[in-house]
Formats: C-alpha cells, sequence, structure tokens
C-alpha cells in the first residue's frame, strides 16, 4: 500500500550517474516539485562521454554536447540548479572525492529531500541488469547523507569555507524493485517526455520510443492508486 508522503517544502538534490537518468527515472516528481515552489536541483556525476555506439564521436565533444542538453532538460523541468561532474561515463567510484562533491552539493542547497536511484536493484525480472554506475551513483547518494552531509567531521575543511552541516529528511530511490510509495505526476508526464527529449544525442530509437514506455509505466503505476501517471520509490524517511 502506498503511504501519502509528509508535505516538505525544502529544497531537494537529485543524484544520478548520467545525463537523462533524472528525467527517465524520477522527471515527473522532480517536475511536479519545481512546479509546486520547491526549488529542486540535479548533480550528475559523470559526463556521459561514452553515450553513443558511434566509434567516431568524440568523447569530448560527446560530454560538452550532454551538458548542454542537460542544462535545457533541467530549464524545461524548471530545475534551479544543473551541475555535472567531469568523471568519465562507466568509471563511477564510491571514493572520498565523489561524496565529498556529493556532500558539498548537499550542503550548497540546504537540500531536505535526495533523490537517487535504488542500488540494491540489480536484476529486472531476466531482461536487462542495472549498470554499474546506476547502482554506484546510488551508494554515493545514500553514503553522502549518512554518514555524511549531517556530521561535521566528515569533509570539516567546508566548515571553513562557510558551509554547515545538512542533516536530510528523506532519500527517495527510484527504480526501485521494492518500491514503498507511489507519487501521482499526473499533469507532469508531458514535462518529463519534453526533458528527455532534450537529450537528443540519446534518443536514436526517437522520442516516440520512449515516450510510449515511459508513460505506459507511469500508467501503470498511476493504475495503482487511481490517478492518471505516477511514479514509484523506495523512500526513506530519516527524520
Amino acid at each position: 500500500m502506498s503511504e501519502e508522503p509528509e508535505v516538505r517544502t525544502g529544497p531537494v538534490l537529485a543524484v544520478f550517474a548520467h545525463p537523462d537518468d533524472g528525467e527517465i527515472c524520477a522527471g515527473g516528481v522532480l517536475a511536479a516539485w519545481a512546479a509546486a515552489g520547491r526549488e529542486v536541483h540535479m548533480l550528475v556525476l559523470t559526463n556521459g562521454d561514452r553515450g553513443s555506439n558511434d566509434p567516431t564521436v568524440s568523447r569530448a565533444d560527446l560530454a560538452a554536447t550532454r551538458l548542454t542538453e542537460t542544462e535545457a532538460a533541467g530549464a524545461i523541468m524548471g530545475l534551479a540548479g544543473v551541475r555535472v561532474l567531469s568523471i568519465h561515463d562507466g568509471e563511477l567510484q564510491n571514493t572520498p572525492a565523489v561524496r565529498e562533491a556529493v556532500v558539498r552539493r548537499v550542503r550548497e542547497v540546504h537540500a531536505e529531500t535526495v533523490v537517487s536511484c535504488d542500488p540494491t536493484s540489480v536484476f529486472f525480472e531476466n531482461r536487462y541488469y542495472n549498470h554499474s554506475d546506476h547502482r554506484m551513483a546510488g551508494w554515493v547518494a545514500l553514503d553522502s547523507v549518512f554518514p555524511g552531509s549531517g556530521n561535521p567531521h566528515f569533509f570539516s575543511e567546508h566548515l571553513g569555507e562557510g558551509l554547515g552541516v545538512q542533516e536530510v529528511a528523506d532519500v527517495w530511490l527510484g527504480w526501485s524493485n521494492e518500491p514503498n510509495r507511489t507519487i501521482d505526476i499526473s499533469g507532469h508526464m508531458q514535462t518529463k517526455i519534453d526533458a528527455l527529449a532534450a537529450h537528443a544525442s540519446q534518443l536514436a530509437e526517437g522520442i516516440r520510443f520512449f515516450e510510449e514506455f515511459l508513460t505506459k509505466d507511469a500508467a501503470e503505476a498511476g493504475a495503482k492508486i487511481g490517478v492518471e501517471h505516477a511514479e514509484e520509490f523506495r523512500v526513506l524517511d530519516l527524520s
């Protein structure tokens, strides 16, 4: 059974592995929160420089393209800010340096809520297993929240820069095999699709392909709670 979440109004930080992951996984909720007045930020941990099957494409050019696309998608969703790290696609690791970047951003934006993907979800039926960067992004996000952003002894140099510790109230994990919350995104589905369409370099199948399967998934989730479209999450209430 889905629970109604506590109504929160504070800033949100979405932490995902690749440009376009956030739109696919949680674009409806992020757009809905932004439309409701929440300050929503995106932090992408890799630059997406291997997001092509064309051997002639320059990885540096691809990274530049994907940054531009991510910024355009963020504007469509109404995000307050987008940041993309320089880590190479496929090389994300849960290191202190990566966690420092995430903790820094949590503290900078005073994130009340962190959104990422469920790192425990590895196998999806018999059709797909989760990208290592996706799994790693989830672990990085969790470890940056606890123990991390709320503890002054983690990355204490931040305090000397004027950043305070930041306790995160809840973590929302998408792409989960164990969702416990289904959220109505009716009225925001087209924004999700439009934001994904901004990632033109990734749409070899065309946006119609993605629109069909994402809309189908959202409709199936929505049927569980009697709404047109929904997204599902594993939500951890930390406060």
